[in-house]
């Protein structure tokens, strides 16, 4: 998130809502023309995926989805070799991986853009989707009470930075074990004075949601990290979006879910299928905050 200053996210942002805007009235737009774009992903998908390559044909441009598996990377290939081979066939790469270093050895090696579709540092896409949704249902950023609830992880991490970069006010609710680690909090926290927005904590949920205008979740257990659901079901079993949770909100607070979604774990079937939730928006808008991104580094 923090390679964008605030008004190169906002104009990500205003870009996404206009090409919206424009699919739904007059199709799609050939500023991908003649690109081919390359989609390397070590973990599974849904939405990133089909978002990103339903996004690349819409611009104009090919999509060519890479398994890792499937490429000499698998038989020991440095990255930094593939880097090199992938950049100069590709006009921008979407790496969606495990390890962050990943992608910044492959910044550093291939000759174009990549994109990061998630690390298990952050996930800077969802959080332009997710932006883009609250604008659409609540008219603005600022002058909102957000609030994360569950696990400190890399969707949690862009949400701090890229929520301090546009000063918001986020608050992130969850055991403190399970917080960020603390070089995020300590760069959101930088970040948050400079532009005006509020960094907070607090452990007790039933506390940290009142007069929440936006209540976001996401499953509490990361991909690679099966190991410790157990341990996690038990730590975060009153951080569940529920009925009574959702009580102490605000009556207009909308329910926001990044997906895919445990129902039942962390948010109740009755919730996430409620007027209130976003989600379903939420989840299109993957597609066009990947047109948006697209657009800004590869057109």
């Amino acid at each position: 998130m923090t390679d964008l200053s605030r008004e190169e996210l906002q104009s990500i942002l205003d870009v996404a809502i206009k090409l919206k805007a424009e699919s739904k009235s007059s199709g799609n737009s050939p500023l991908l023309s003649k690109k081919v774009v390359g989609l390397l992903f070590e973990k599974p998908s849904t939405r990133t995926r089909v978002g990103f390559e339903t996004a690349v044909y819409q611009l104009g441009g090919q999509a060519m989805y890479l398994r890792s598996d499937e490429l000499q990377l698998s038989r020991g290939e440095p990255l930094k070799d593939t880097a090199r081979i992938l950049g100069s066939y590709l006009s921008g790469i979407v790496i969606r991986t495990y390890a962050h270093q990943n992608l910044v050895e492959f910044a550093k090696y291939a000759p174009v853009p990549i994109i990061n579709a998630l690390s298990d540092l952050e996930h800077p896409t969802q959080i332009v989707a997710d932006m883009m949704t609250i604008l659409e249902a609540k008219g603005k950023l600022s002058d909102l009470r957000f609030v994360f609830v569950g696990d400190g992880n890399n969707v949690c991490n862009s949400w701090l930075l890229g929520g301090a970069i546009m000063g918001m006010e986020v608050t992130v609710t969850c055991p403190k074990a399970c917080q960020p680690e603390k070089l995020i909090i300590d760069k959101a926290e930088r970040l948050a004075k400079q532009s005006g927005g509020k960094i907070e904590f607090i452990q007790d949920p039933a506390k940290a949601v009142e007069g929440a205008d936006v209540l976001y979740t996401d499953v509490w257990v990361s991909m690679g990290q099966e190991k410790s659901a157990k341990v996690k079901a038990k730590k975060f079993k009153a951080y569940q979006l529920n009925s009574k949770l959702v009580a102490k909100t605000r009556d207009d607070c909308s329910i926001m879910h990044c997906l895919p979604a445990k129902r039942g774990e962390e948010i109740t079937d009755e919730i996430i299928e409620s007027p209130r939730s976003i989600v379903w928006q939420q989840a299109e808008n993957k597609m066009h905050g990947a047109r948006a991104v697209l657009a800004a580094f590869l057109s």
